[in-house]
């Protein structure tokens, strides 16, 4: 089944959009890719791991800037040679480049820049609170916390754009992003981009450690007992999660054409979630489509009507959070009917919770009444017969 939905969404992807639609809603379906590829990792942290993550638009702000730093200074040294500073430096005043921006003109510092630093902020700063037990509410709190820090951090640094961010970009690798045929390209990045995401999340949902990352989020403390770690479960799908935000991030910025601090926010990061609460946290496909379907909502609805749109999206949050806590993809899901002659749940859950009760005890397991010992057992033993 899941494979067949594969390929229809890699048929949609490659072959009907692109037929389809004009090129600017053929790059409006880019970005919201970029937006269901951050719900993708949300989706393994919150959905399967319980972990709020309020802050994801900090590690897809790493991506974004990251490659919006290499884009500068490539766009820069193709007007005036190896030595020219980015536009808005030049604009600003300022002599010399920065020199954390100096390894960016590098491609392969970058792409590890992109790939690599998410990740490990998340696993470094997931340890540490997991660590400490830090869990629903308060764990929130500080992801957002994390969040609203690093956009009052961008805010305060003129050499990466202050408020306004970095735009204007004019080229991707060598490829002009004025050219239709490379943007459509861009699209196909994304859209490539997302189907690994997926089968990334897959993989990790349907082997051990996914079982794993669900036991710790129900119990966290008897998977302690068990030897395992739970803070190093729980920090790697947060860095998961990361890592599939900083790609988005990368991917954002060519196809927007702009990244600012007012897009790694905190409002932005409560934005990722709202896709994956309506799509469906603890499916494969929920948060994807969720995402998705909110952001093309928000652009369909706030152009035609563009003061409601607010309104509408926060009615519909409390609609499916109210009524609907397994999201949209709660009304597909089909219960599996279950066959003649098996004993119903309730009495199986009794009967292995009676028993793994008496396994840790001294005591002898019984389900309903006791059996009778000694002579009472010898006499309800013996036949009608012998009875009269």
């Amino acid at each position: 089944m899941f494979w067949a939905a594969l390929a229809v969404a890699a048929l949609i992807i490659f072959g009907l959009a692109p037929a389809l639609l004009s090129d600017f809603r053929l790059s409006l379906l880019a970005k919201f890719f970029c937006y269901a590829i951050v719900a993708s990792g949300i989706g393994l942290a919150w959905g399967r791991g319980g972990m709020l993550t309020l802050g994801q638009g900090v590690y897809f702000g790493v991506g974004a800037y990251a490659m919006a730093m290499f884009l500068k200074i490539s766009d820069a040294r193709d007007r005036g040679g190896a030595d020219a500073l980015p536009d808005f430096m030049q604009i600003a005043g300022m002599r010399e480049m920065p020199g954390y921006w100096v390894p960016f003109a590098s491609p392969g510092f970058t792409l590890a820049v992109i790939l690599l630093v998410p990740p490990l902020l998340a696993f470094g700063f997931g340890y540490l609170v997991f660590n400490r037990k830090v869990k629903g509410a308060y764990f929130a709190i500080l992801s957002q916390a994390l969040a609203a820090a690093a956009a009052i951090f961008l805010v305060s640094r003129p050499e990466l754009g202050g408020s306004n961010g970095l735009n204007r970009f004019t080229g991707f690798f060598g490829f002009a992003l004025s050219d239709p045929a490379n943007r459509r390209m861009l699209y196909f990045l994304a859209g490539g981009a997302l189907l690994l995401v997926v089968l990334l999340v897959r993989q990790l949902m349907n082997s051990r450690f996914g079982e794993l990352l669900v036991a710790v989020r129900d119990q966290e403390e008897r998977v302690r007992f068990l030897g395992y770690d739970p803070a190093m479960v729980k920090s790697f799908a947060y860095a998961v999660a990361a890592f599939a935000a900083g790609l988005a991030g990368a991917l954002f910025v060519p196809i927007v054409g702009i990244i600012s601090p007012s897009a790694i926010g905190i409002a932005p990061s409560i934005a990722f979630l709202i896709g994956v609460a309506i799509g469906g946290r603890a499916t494969l496909l929920g948060p994807v489509l969720g995402a998705i379907g909110v952001a093309w909502a928000q652009t369909a609805f706030s152009e035609a009507y563009p003061s409601q749109w607010t309104y509408l999206q926060g009615i519909l949050f409390i609609v499916v959070v109210g009524f609907l806590p397994g999201g949209l993809a709660s009304l597909f899901v089909m219960r599996r009917p279950r066959a003649k002659g098996t004993p119903a749940m309730t009495t199986t859950t009794t009967t292995t919770t009676t028993t793994t009760s008496a396994a840790t005890s001294d005591r002898p397991a019984t389900t309903g009444t006791a059996e009778p010992s000694g002579p009472a057992a010898n006499t309800a033993a013996a036949s009608p017969e012998e009875s009269r």
